[in-house]
């Protein structure tokens, strides 16, 4: 008889929420808040949802299947003439898309290295890498991961408490998280608050996270209950962390001239702080960047290895080799960059861009009887689904369109 799960501390569904709270959340929700003031808030609201949704459809086709997102997708097309072109979009979109987004967390981390030094941004960059690449090679990550969990975590505090000692106009805040909007030039922002929140790649990781959290000797039931929970708790706590950044950075910039960098946002904190904001935003710029430096490439190896059919291990050749060539294109990607919050806010879109691809597969597989039995999705699963799969269509067509000089 299988048993029931223990009661944990915290899930992987902290590890999804760590993830996304990371240098292109600070960086995004200070341009959004700071170039639109509260107007975008809807859409933080809607990514928020989205990330619940498609975050809770993973960790059960994980728990369920007991084993990962891509490898689901190989084995549910088998056969199928959509296998090969599947294969290749996951590799692409999710190889090609970390590797971008490794460069937004290699650049956050090096400007928070940087608030504490005037070395060289391009120098703090070869060091964050090469950090990633050592807890990466050594397999033992998941202890310094914790470390820089706290870190994230002790960062968010501090938002919140500044965010609440600005006294926000909380009727404000609620009608434009119910009120959608769209201001000239805010198509990009947009897809990057999307992008930040509903990270493609959590869904590959979060999948394989769920197995290790909740073994195979539990019952099913029980702990799909459980990561329901942890999922829910954890994303909203990072949604009310990114409103943080974004309110503190519209009642600090918006209406005027100063330019969003490190140093102006690292200003947000001086209300409660004072002079230790600078050090305590660059600390948790830095933890930020670092752990999602880890997530990235980990969860890029996971799914590209799924995919392939190859053996999802890290002591695998393959797989190292894998996460450490979407560390070398972060690393070339943040060398490049000339603007680091323009790199930073780039990626995000680029996720944005590739979340409609990673959703559909993602339905694909929920859908698959063979591979869930009972436990695939329903009515009101694939409603959800199918409206935040639209919805971020239409976002990516209307950048796609505004590109192409059409609207």
């Amino acid at each position: 008889m299988k048993s029931e799960p223990r009661p944990g501390r915290f899930g992987p569904g902290l590890l999804v929420a760590a993830a996304f709270i990371g240098p292109g959340t600070v960086t995004t929700a200070s341009v959004a808040g700071a170039g639109f003031g509260y107007a975008l808030l809807w859409a933080l609201v809607f990514s928020v949802i989205a990330t619940i949704v498609l975050q809770e459809m993973a960790a059960r086709a994980g728990l369920v299947t007991r084993q990962g997102l891509a490898r689901s997708l190989r084995e549910s097309l088998a056969g199928h003439w959509l296998a090969m072109p599947a294969v290749g979009l996951v590799v692409a979109a999710v190889g090609l898309g970390n590797a971008a987004y490794q460069g937004g967390n290699l650049i956050g981390a090096a400007l928070g290295l940087q608030g504490l030094s005037d070395w060289d941004r391009r120098w703090w960059v070869l060091l964050v890498a090469a950090i990633a690449g050592l807890l990466l090679s050594s397999g033992r990550y998941r202890l310094i991961e914790k470390f820089l969990v706290a870190m994230v975590l002790t960062m968010s505090v501090v938002f919140l408490a500044t965010f609440v000692m600005l006294s926000p106009d909380y009727f404000e805040l609620l009608r434009a998280a119910l009120t959608p909007s769209l201001p000239p030039g805010a198509a990009l922002t947009v897809l990057a608050l999307v992008g930040t929140t509903v990270v493609p790649y959590n869904l590959f990781l979060h999948a394989s996270a769920v197995q290790e959290k909740w073994g195979s000797e539990l019952a099913t039931r029980p702990a799909l209950r459980a990561a329901r929970q942890d999922t829910g708790f954890s994303v909203v706590v990072g949604g009310l962390v990114t409103l943080a950044v974004m309110g503190t950075a519209a009642a600090a910039f918006h209406g005027s001239d100063v330019e969003v960098s490190a140093a102006s946002m690292a200003a947000q904190l001086e209300p409660l702080l004072g002079p230790a904001a600078r050090y305590c935003f660059a600390a948790g710029l830095f933890a930020a960047g670092l752990s999602s430096a880890i997530t990235a490439p980990l969860a890029a190896a996971y799914a590209v290895c799924g995919a392939l059919g190859w053996e999802n291990d890290l002591a695998s050749w393959r797989f190292r080799a894998v996460w450490l060539l979407v560390l070398a294109c972060g690393v070339v990607f943040a060398l490049w960059g000339s603007s680091p919050v323009a790199a930073i806010l780039f990626a995000q879109a680029a996720n944005g861009l590739l979340l409609p691809v990673c959703a559909f597969f993602l339905l694909w597989v929920m859908n698959r009887s063979p591979l869930l039995g009972e436990y695939r999705n329903g009515w009101l699963s694939n409603l959800a689904g199918g409206a935040v799969l639209l919805v971020t269509l239409g976002l990516g067509m209307v950048k796609i369109l505004g590109v192409m000089g059409l609207i």
